[in-house]
C-alpha cells in the first residue's frame, strides 16, 4: 500500500479508538464532566496532561522552528519544560486542595469576587480560543497533505472527532482518549527518529546521534554561507530569546486547560505526582526534537547541493507537499543559489511530517507520523474546548447568570458550549495569526500575563485583594493583547497594514511580550492591594488552608 492509503488505515484505527473511549467514558453529572470525578490515577493524569500539553505546535511545529532557527529555537525546549517544573512544585498541589472545578473558581473564591471571576473566565476564554486556533491550524496540514483533502475540509474532520467525544464524555471521555492519544504521539514522534539515527550514522539513539550530526550541518551551514546553526543569537538576539523564554515558562504554569487537569486527581499528593508523570512523558518527546531537526535541516540542504534547485523540486516529497501550497515552489526555482530564499520557501511546520520521506522511510512510518501528528492536535484541542465550555457554562452561566441551574441544566449548557467553542476554533484554525508555534506562543504570552501572577499571589500572598486582582488580570491582559496586535497587524490585517504598526515594545518582540504584561499584573496586584484594604478573614483562612496541601492527602502514586 502507499502512504495514503496507509494513514487512512493508521488514522481510521486511532479515530475508531477514540470515539470507542468517548462513548465508554460517556457522563451523566457536572463533577464527571468538568473533572472526571476527580478519581483519575496519578500515571493516567500524567500521561493524559502530557498529551493535553504536547500540541500540534509540539508535535508538528516544534522541531520546523529548532531546523530553522538553530540555536535560538531552543527557547522552546528551555521555556515549556522549565514551565512544567514550575507548575508541578508551585502551583498544581495547592490548587488540588482548593478543589472545586475551574482556575475562574479559584479566583472566585480567593478574591471572593463574582467580578475577580467573570475576569478570569473571560482571560480562561481568550487564553484557550487564541491557542485552539494553532491546534486546529495544525489538524488541517497534516489532513490536507495526508488524505489530500482541501485544508479546510480537514479541519472540519477534526472539528467532528473532537466534538463527539468531547460532548459526550466531558474531561472523563477526554482523559482517557488523551491516555491513547499520547501513547499514538510518542510512538510516531519516536520511531521515524529511531529510523533515520540508525540509517544515518548506525545509531538507535537519536539524542547520541546529534553528536555525530551537528557537525555535519555546522559544516553543511558553513559551505552554503550561513552561519553555523549552533551559533547563539543568530534569528533572535539575546533580549528577547530570555524574554521568550520566560514567556513560555510562566505561561505554561498558568494555562487553564494544563492547571485544570490537576483538579482530576484525588488529592494533593497525587497532583504532584502527575505533575512528575508527565514531565517524564513530555521528556522523551522533548530530547527528540533536536534530533529530528538537525537530521531534516541537514538532509534538505544536502539534497539541495547535491541536486540543485531544479532536481531537487522534482523529488517526490517536494512534489507532494508543494500540491498542499506549503512549500513554494515558484520561489525555490526564482531563488537563484541564495540559500536563504531556498529555506523561506519551505513552510517550517511540514518539517517533522516531512521527515520521514525525506529520508525514504517506509509508507507505514509516514502514516504513524501523520496519525501522531492529529493525534496531538486533537488531545489538546479537546481540553481547550473543556476550558471554554467549562468557563461560558459553568462560570458564567452556573456561577452569574444562573445560579439556580440544576445539575442537568448546567451539564446540557456545558455540551452545547463545547459545540460553539468547536465552530469558533474552526474558523479560527482556518485563519491563523501565523505558523502554528507562534500562534501558540501568543497564548503563552496572554496566559502569563492574566493567571501566573494572580494565582502565585492568591496561594503565596495573604494580603492580595480583590481589587489588586482585577486591576493586575485587566491591565496585563489587555496589554499584552494590544501590544501583540500592533506588532502582527501585517499578518492579521496584511490589505489595511503592510507593515507592523510597531516592530517591538522597548526591544520586546510579540512572542515575548507577555513577560512585560505579567510585570505589569505583579506591580498592579500588589500595588493596588496595599492601597485597599486587606481580604476578609474568612479569604484569608482560605489561604493558609491552601498553603497545606498535605493535610488531605493519601498516596495514591
Amino acid at each position: 500500500m502507499g502512504i495514503q492509503e496507509w494513514t487512512w488505515v493508521t488514522v481510521g484505527m486511532t479515530f475508531a479508538a477514540y470515539l470507542y473511549i468517548g462513548v465508554r467514558s460517556r457522563v451523566g453529572t457536572t463533577s464527571g464532566f468538568y473533572v472526571a470525578g476527580q478519581g483519575v490515577p496519578a500515571i493516567a493524569n500524567g500521561a493524559a496532561t502530557a498529551a493535553d500539553w504536547m500540541s500540534a505546535a509540539s508535535f508538528i511545529s516544534m522541531a520546523g522552528i529548532i531546523a530553522f532557527q538553530g540555536f535560538d529555537g531552543s527557547v522552546y525546549l528551555m521555556g515549556w519544560t522549565g514551565g512544567y517544573v514550575l507548575l508541578a512544585l508551585l502551583i498544581a498541589p495547592f490548587l488540588r486542595t482548593f478543589g472545586q472545578y475551574t482556575v475562574p473558581d479559584f479566583v472566585a473564591e480567593r478574591f471572593d469576587s463574582k467580578t475577580a471571576r467573570l475576569v478570569a473566565a473571560v482571560a480562561a476564554i481568550f487564553v484557550s480560543f487564541t491557542y485552539v486556533a494553532g491546534q486546529m491550524a495544525g489538524v488541517g496540514v497534516a489532513f490536507s497533505r495526508f488524505l489530500e483533502v482541501p485544508f479546510e475540509v480537514g479541519v472540519g474532520i477534526g472539528m467532528a472527532i473532537v466534538a463527539f467525544f468531547a460532548v459526550l464524555g466531558g474531561m472523563k471521555g477526554i482523559t482517557y482518549t488523551q491516555v491513547a492519544q499520547y501513547c499514538v504521539l510518542i510512538v510516531a514522534y519516536t520511531i521515524p527518529a529511531v529510523a533515520i539515527a540508525l540509517l544515518l550514522f548506525g545509531n538507535p539513539i537519536p539524542q547520541i546521534a546529534i553528536g555525530e550530526a551537528l557537525p555535519l550541518l555546522d559544516g553543511l551551514q558553513a559551505d552554503l554561507g550561513l552561519d553555523p546553526y549552533s551559533s547563539p543569537f543568530v534569528n533572535t538576539d539575546m533580549l528577547n530569546v530570555i524574554c521568550i523564554t520566560l514567556c513560555l515558562m510562566v505561561g505554561t504554569a498558568g494555562l487553564p486547560h494544563v492547571i485544570v487537569r490537576f483538579y482530576t486527581v484525588k488529592n494533593a499528593r497525587a497532583a504532584r505526582w502527575s505533575g512528575f508523570w508527565a514531565l517524564l512523558f513530555i521528556a522523551i518527546l522533548y530530547t527528540t526534537a533536536p534530533a529530528i531537526a538537525i537530521f531534516a535541516k541537514t538532509a534538505i540542504l544536502q539534497q539541495y547541493v547535491d541536486l540543485g534547485p531544479t532536481a531537487f523540486l522534482a523529488q517526490p516529497w517536494v512534489q507532494s507537499w508543494a500540491a498542499t501550497g506549503l512549500i513554494d515552489t515558484q520561489a525555490i526555482g526564482a531563488s537563484g543559489g541564495d540559500v536563504t530564499a531556498f529555506l523561506g520557501a519551505i513552510n517550517r511546520d511540514i518539517i517533522v511530517l516531512a521527515t520521514p520521506e525525506i529520508a525514504g522511510l517506509g509508507a507505514f512510518i509516514v502514516a504513524l507520523v501523520a496519525a501522531g501528528g492529529l493525534a496531538a492536535a486533537l488531545s489538546t484541542a479537546s481540553g481547550l474546548l473543556l476550558v471554554i465550555s467549562s468557563s461560558l457554562a459553568h462560570d458564567i452561566y452556573g456561577k452569574l447568570i444562573n445560579p439556580d441551574a440544576d445539575d442537568a441544566q448546567r451539564l446540557k449548557v456545558g455540551r452545547w458550549m463545547i459545540l460553539v467553542a468547536v465552530v469558533f476554533a474552526g474558523v479560527l484554525g482556518i485563519y491563523p495569526l501565523g505558523f502554528v508555534a507562534e500562534v501558540v506562543a501568543f497564548a503563552f504570552g496572554l496566559a502569563a500575563a492574566s493567571f501566573f501572577p494572580t494565582i502565585v499571589l492568591g496561594i503565596f500572598w495573604r494580603r492580595a485583594n480583590r481589587q489588586g486582582a482585577i486591576a493586575g488580570m485587566s491591565v496585563g491582559l489587555a496589554f499584552t493583547f494590544t501590544m501583540i496586535v500592533l506588532m502582527r497587524a501585517s499578518v492579521i490585517a496584511p490589505d489595511l497594514f503592510p507593515e507592523p504598526i510597531i516592530e517591538s515594545f522597548l526591544g520586546i518582540k510579540a512572542q515575548g511580550i507577555g513577560v512585560v504584561g505579567m510585570l505589569l499584573n505583579f506591580a498592579l496586584t500588589i500595588g493596588v492591594s496595599l492601597a485597599t484594604p486587606p481580604p476578609p478573614p474568612h479569604v484569608q483562612r482560605l489561604v493558609d488552608r491552601i498553603r497545606t496541601p498535605y493535610r488531605d492527602a493519601a498516596p495514591n502514586a
